[in-house]
């Protein structure tokens, strides 16, 4: 999950609409009457999820979904969030906690497979599952769709604001660009900068190695005199206040600075980006896996789905769910990516742990220079 994350409001709206949860789960009431259908029955879920990555009411035009799927399954959604992959693989490996959904990302998907820290999935009692895109079940995670309901997708691509820039950009190398000296702003997490510095080296981003992330150290420390910073959520405030000029960041969240700042523009880079999906998950340690599997299934009703993405403004793979969707949705290249832009993209995969924490050693010393 790429979203930026309005703690605040999340928190306050959470405290005050759902039963924030810590802890092991208690509840033995598993779900009762037809598996294929909503109506699981009573008893609670325990919901393990990015912060902020669900529609809850905040604008007056979504719905909370989190109060509807009680209110028509009568399950008690107990609900806490994490802010990255590895937080939620802690908490599942070093703790006694007792999730029953959580929606990791791809490549943390395929490590949790490796380990058998996944239950596999009953889609008799997801029959909505029939609304995914082809594109979106059997994900490379997940081959054999045993594990996985993808749940939402997105793209990286680069913001820039029009009155700094002179043309408009083609490819990742407008981030190495001189003339923007000083107004260049970059990921600052290991992975995604170092998956565009390896593009620029011609290199397939999606599994690397450690020669690999050498070719992206130089390619990283030839940019870093021309950076202003490395930012992560506070582009929002570089990009919509007229701060910087360019800047890499998830596309869902480029359509948010755009509807903040009518000189913002976008690319999708010529080469390619990457590819991030998220997808829902019922972990090892689940006690209450059928209701589980109708949370599961009720986010994927296509009206539900698109409340989700309206929110989000990241693509949904519920195929059914543009037909709840404005056209100013369905017609942004930013949510719903064109197929043959995605077919140049690269989806990253799990990497070794030494390869990743050398990538993360080099990349603090590249910025330290």
């Amino acid at each position: 999950m790429k979203k930026i994350l309005r703690i605040i409001t999340a928190a306050v709206l959470i405290c005050c609409t759902i039963t924030c949860f810590a802890g092991c789960g208690s509840s033995s009431n598993s779900a009762t009457g037809d598996s294929g259908s909503d109506k699981a029955g009573k008893g609670e879920v325990n919901v393990y999820i990015w912060g902020d990555y669900l529609a809850m009411a905040q604008d007056a035009d979504l719905k909370n979904v989190i109060e509807m799927f009680e209110d028509e399954t009568g399950i008690k959604v107990n609900y806490t969030t994490y802010d990255t992959n590895e937080e939620l693989y802690s908490k599942l490996t070093q703790s006694n906690v007792k999730y029953d959904v959580v929606v990791p990302s791809d490549y943390m998907i395929s490590k949790m497979i490796k380990e058998n820290l996944l239950l596999e999935l009953n889609y008799d009692n997801i029959p909505n599952y029939q609304y995914i895109s082809e594109r979106f079940k059997k994900l490379p995670c997940d081959p054999e769709s045993k594990y996985t309901v993808c749940y939402s997708w997105g793209v990286t691509a680069m913001v820039y604001d029009k009155t700094k820039v002179k043309s408009k950009p083609t490819d990742w190398d407008a981030l190495w660009d001189k003339d923007l000296k000083g107004e260049i702003l970059m990921f600052n997490n290991s992975r995604d900068a170092m998956a565009i510095a390896m593009q620029q080296c011609g290199i397939d981003p999606s599994k690397c190695t450690k020669a690999d992330v050498d070719k992206a150290v130089v390619k990283l420390e030839e940019q870093k005199p021309l950076l202003k910073k490395y930012v992560m959520d506070q582009v929002f405030n570089e990009m919509e206040g007229s701060q910087a000029a360019i800047a890499p960041y998830y596309a869902g969240d480029i359509s948010v600075m755009m509807e903040e700042n009518e000189d913002l523009d976008y690319c999708l880079p010529a080469s390619g980006s990457n590819l991030f999906y998220d997808a829902f998950c019922i972990p090892k340690c689940s006690e209450n896996k059928e209701n589980a599997e109708a949370f599961i299934n009720f986010m994927q009703k296509p009206e539900i789905a698109a409340e989700n993405c309206k929110y989000l403004l990241y693509g949904t793979p519920n195929a059914k769910a543009a037909d709840y969707l404005d056209e100013d949705i369905t017609e942004s290249e930013l949510t719903y990516v064109p197929e043959e832009y995605l077919n140049k993209c690269y989806v990253f995969e799990d990497i070794d742990d030494e390869v990743y924490a050398y990538m993360q050693e080099q990349f603090v010393k590249v910025q330290a220079k």
